[in-house]
């Protein structure tokens, strides 16, 4: 049975740094590439980045970019999100997500349970 459990998240100032983590259990971490998603208020679900199953290609969305940064360890099968100089429109749930890329795993899809980032003075 596969459990994943994020944390981390809390509340931070503008301009702080934040890392959050998420603990895949019951899956060969490196037949699944994994990311963040975030959903803001009122907003929907939104990727914010991803790294392949290597951990070597990591990919960000633009209004991220250069602040934060994706990490995966996979004989932790640990998802990290390092995130730096932090944003009020960073304020979301963030959500951590494993997507089997292996012709055994191809299909599998894994959630987080969601942690809360806020970011305000």
């Amino acid at each position: 049975q596969v459990q994943v459990v994020e944390s981390g998240g809390g509340w931070v100032q503008p301009g702080g740094s934040l890392t959050i983590s998420c603990v895949f259990s019951g899956i060969y971490g490196s037949s699944y590439s994994m990311s963040w998603d975030r959903q803001g208020p009122g907003k929907e679900r939104d990727l914010v980045a991803s790294v392949s199953a290597g951990g070597d290609l990591p990919h960000y969305v633009d209004v991220v970019e250069g602040r934060f940064t994706i990490s995966k360890d996979s004989a932790k099968n640990t998802l990290y999100l390092q995130m730096n100089n932090l944003k009020p429109e960073d304020t979301a749930v963030y959500y951590c997500k494993a997507a089997g890329v292996t012709r055994s795993t191809r299909g599998n899809t894994y959630w987080g349970q969601g942690i809360q980032v806020t970011v305000s003075a």
